[in-house]
């Protein structure tokens, strides 16, 4: 049973912070590692309370209107939470964005939304917005949490250091009238794969909603320990990792930077991780690594505890099983289970309970370890639109090959060629300044199209089949979505990052990012260097990739699987504009990057 029957009643983002004040108070709530001492630091409910108070006095002096929308710009942290909080509370719009995007990206945020305030820490920061080219002609303050003597006026725009801003709030001014569930509690910008970025208009009602559903699917303890390292401009993060951590009474700690997740885990030690499934593919990673440098007999014997686990596993949650000797089951459970699991925990810190996953599918060789492993990894769906979570698995139902059960306030159909269509509480009041886009994404009754293709098992588990935009025709009228292909591929861990390609082209290509390490002990092993680009279109490694990645595909259909490769040794990122800030392809922008690349692939068919 969840604990949504604890937040009966509260409609609002502030009643639910507002409540866990008072039951909470003497508990940890936010941990966070204080720089200036080199030290981890924590504030308790109370204290956490009371910034956010401050902040409310110090925006009520600005005399903002009701409505007024707040950009923040912040790394995950108590400064993060007392702007948005304090917004909240006032009655204000909070617009979180991307703090790994671009200038340009985020100063096209701040005018698009129309930002009265904004909230940074650095005035490097601040600077790089203000020059990226845009007017911003509504914004009127700017304060910079990092810098304490900043009190000044450019150019029509107040700047306010920590301690300026701070003096505002040390009086006994009136605060504002508290927000009404149908009043706004953010705009959040989609990633933006294609043409530019929406803004998501979400409200109180909606979130407070899908934090009540989400915790009748999963249900954390009082004090656990959350560790926070997904960017807070992530719905994801945002709904799971911190509104509904708070409201449970739990612990925020937060990640010092993605560089040292590893170490953070450990120190940490969390209870439950909100992520994307690109951090435990790099776990897996360094356990894969280990084992190739490990003796045959310790491989063996990994591979059998998986096999075992994985087994178990099927059993307890209805999944096909696999063949095997329950005598040999009976020694690897006993014997070498349990170290193997322990081992596998450690690298989380030893005490995680609730792995959960979201933003992309999960590929079903990571699946098969952890969970196999007793770390059974709980995959949701969802998008911004709908606050953001539509379904997902539990602990005591979880298939990784579905995103589990619609949640139980959230109506899902299968409309015209397999759409997911959903209506409920948590979907989205439209997008902002976008009213053919928000009649767009709606159908006539009032369903939002999800633009996603799916079906349903017979338990009625959800499975994602991909993207209507992305399913690829090929000029032959073959289907294939490319992101089950790309998966796939990357269980070869020579490829890093893999692009499929085919739209109106005769036959299915891939783009493949090779992994460095592994890259220059296959160039060693062909005698080739590793750093000489003609290596990347060398013939007898050309042919042995296509050999690789046909191999890493065999399972899908033969119209499906790629019949031509190109090689890139740099990564797909989000500063060269190729990922999204939640780590999705830009598709057309990689298509046009590599567009010499993708012509030399079909050159010589005349369909191409």
């Amino acid at each position: 049973m969840g604990r949504s029957n604890e937040l009966q009643g509260l409609e609002t983002l502030p009643e639910l912070l507002n409540r866990s004040v008072a039951v909470y108070r003497d508990s940890e709530a936010l941990r966070y590692f204080d720089r200036a001492t080199g030290a981890w630091k924590s504030l308790t409910y109370a204290q956490t309370g009371a910034l956010v108070e401050h902040w409310r006095r110090a925006f009520a002096a600005l005399g903002l209107e009701r409505g007024s929308r707040v950009a923040i710009l912040m790394p995950n942290g108590p400064d993060h939470v007392a702007a948005d909080q304090s917004a909240l509370a006032n009655g204000l719009v909070p617009v979180p964005l991307h703090a790994i995007d671009t200038p340009g990206a985020s100063a096209y945020i701040a005018e698009d939304s129309q930002a009265s305030v904004l909230v940074t820490n650095k005035r490097q920061r601040w600077e790089q917005l203000r020059d990226a080219g845009r007017l911003l002609e509504h914004l009127r303050y700017v304060v910079l949490t990092d810098e304490e003597n900043e009190d000044v006026e450019e150019n029509g725009v107040r700047i306010y250091g920590r301690r300026a801003w701070l003096a505002l709030g040390e009086t006994d001014r009136e605060l504002p009238a508290a927000p009404r569930p149908d009043d706004l509690a953010g705009i959040i910008y989609t990633s933006g794969t294609t043409g530019r970025p929406k803004g998501v208009m979400l409200t109180h009602a909606n979130i407070v909603a899908n934090v009540k559903a989400t915790l009748e699917c999963v249900s954390p303890k009082t004090g656990d320990v959350f560790l926070s390292f997904l960017p807070l401009s992530h719905t994801f993060e945002r709904t799971a990792g911190y509104y509904l951590a708070l409201a449970t009474g739990c612990v925020i700690a937060y990640n010092r930077s993605v560089l040292l997740l590893a170490e953070d885990l450990k120190t940490v030690k969390p209870d439950v991780i909100i992520s994307v499934p690109r951090v435990y593919e790099r776990i897996h990673a360094r356990v894969e690594e280990r084992l190739r440098k490990a003796s045959s007999l310790q491989r063996r014997l990994f591979e059998a505890a998986v096999a075992t686990g994985w087994r178990d596993f099927c059993r307890k949650n209805g999944l096909p099983l696999e063949s095997g000797s329950g005598l040999l089951d009976a020694l690897v459970r006993t014997f070498v289970l349990p170290r193997v699991r322990e081992t596998l925990l450690a690298q989380f810190g030893g005490r995680l309970r609730i792995a959960i996953s979201g933003g992309a599918a999960l590929g079903p060789k990571i699946a098969r370890t952890f969970c196999g492993l007793g770390l059974p990894i709980i995959q949701g769906y969802g998008m911004t639109e709908t606050s953001p979570i539509i379904a997902g698995n539990c602990l005591a139902e979880n298939q990784p090959d579905t995103v589990g059960r619609p949640f139980c306030n959230v109506e899902v159909r299968l409309a015209e060629g397999d759409e997911i269509q959903v209506r409920g509480p948590s979907i989205m009041k439209g997008y902002w300044n976008r009213n053919e886009a928000t009649r767009d994404a709606f159908t006539p009754d009032g369903w939002l199209k999800t633009g996603d293709v799916g079906s349903f098992t017979d338990r009625g588990l959800l499975k994602i089949r991909g993207r209507i935009k992305e399913i690829i025709v090929t000029s032959t009228g073959e289907k294939i979505a490319p992101v089950d292909l790309e998966f796939a591929l990357q269980e070869d861990h020579l490829f890093s990052q893999t692009f499929v390609l085919g739209e109106n082209r005769p036959f299915v290509s891939a783009l493949v990012v090779v992994e460095p390490v592994r890259w220059a002990e296959l160039c060693d092993e062909m005698q080739l260097d590793p750093d000489d680009p003609a290596t990347l279109t060398n013939r007898a490694m050309t042919r042995l990739i296509v050999k690789r990645v046909r191999a890493a595909a065999k399972d899908f259909p033969s119209y499906g699987i790629p019949r031509a490769v190109a090689i890139l040794r740099e990564p797909f990122t989000v500063e060269e504009g190729l990922l999204t800030p939640t780590m999705k392809l830009r598709r057309a922008a990689i298509a046009r990057r590599y567009a010499r690349e993708i012509d030399a692939l079909y050159a010589g068919h005349k369909s191409a």
